[in-house]
């Protein structure tokens, strides 16, 4: 009975860990009618051009990606890191969208960020 409960412990941490780029903070801006600006705070485990942050995306409800930064270097001193998204447009209608990091050469394993739009 310890070593299942010890087993169910042990799963249940492992799937609340964070991914190698986790989204931990986004600030967002509505500039106009339908368009806004992004800034995303990233944590990575950056180790050199192979194993680093290289983009973040904002997918709508539907999937489809409304905004993207590429990154094209690592930031193995600067942890966590924030970088801004400027004229993102969102659908009428759409009232949040999510945010997400993606690690070369993991993918999108990490933290995501849930963000109600300002009216």
């Amino acid at each position: 009975m310890r070593r299942l409960l010890l087993s169910l412990v042990v799963l249940v941490s492992g799937a609340a860990r964070s991914g190698e780029a986790d989204v931990i903070d986004v600030k967002l801006r509505r500039m106009s009618a339908g368009v806004c600006d992004i800034d995303v705070t990233v944590n990575s485990s950056d180790t050199g051009r192979s194993h680093y942050t290289d983009d973040f995306e904002v997918p709508g409800p539907d999937g489809r990606v409304l905004g993207r930064r590429t990154q094209f270097h690592p930031h193995e001193t600067e942890q966590p890191f924030t970088r801004d998204l400027y004229g993102v447009k969102i659908p009428a209608g759409v009232s949040e969208v999510t945010v997400r990091a993606r690690h070369k050469p993991k993918g999108y394993d990490g933290l995501t960020r849930k963000v109600v739009l300002p009216r």
